[in-house]
């Protein structure tokens, strides 16, 4: 999991740990040094790009309302979000090349 400087606690990483699951976060300036593989290094480096897209889904697509009176009213509000989002000409994306796999771009 990518993760944000402020979840690199002890304490959160190894509950993440034990329940198997990796925690990605750069490195803060009182740690030692972490050697991250390069994709996992660029994908670090593309998080602005994931905050963007969260971004675009509360205030655009008006995700974040939290008036909503029903739990089905919410569920429609939500669905209704994402299928804006996916109907938008122009979306940020994360292209990702594998050097094993040239056939398998996204």
């Amino acid at each position: 999991m990518y993760a944000d400087k402020g979840y690199v606690g002890k304490e959160f990483s190894h509950k993440m740990k034990d329940k198997g699951i990796d925690l990605v976060t750069r490195v803060r300036k009182n740690m030692k040094a972490v050697v991250h593989s390069e994709f996992d290094q660029v994908l670090l480096r593309k998080r602005s790009l994931v905050e963007t897209v969260f971004d675009e889904l509360k205030n655009l697509c008006q995700i974040e309302h939290t008036r909503h009176r029903s739990l089905s009213n919410f569920a429609v509000n939500l669905m209704a979000g994402i299928v804006a989002y996916c109907l938008s000409p122009v979306k940020p994306r994360i292209a990702v090349w594998d050097s094993r796999n040239p056939l398998a771009v996204n």
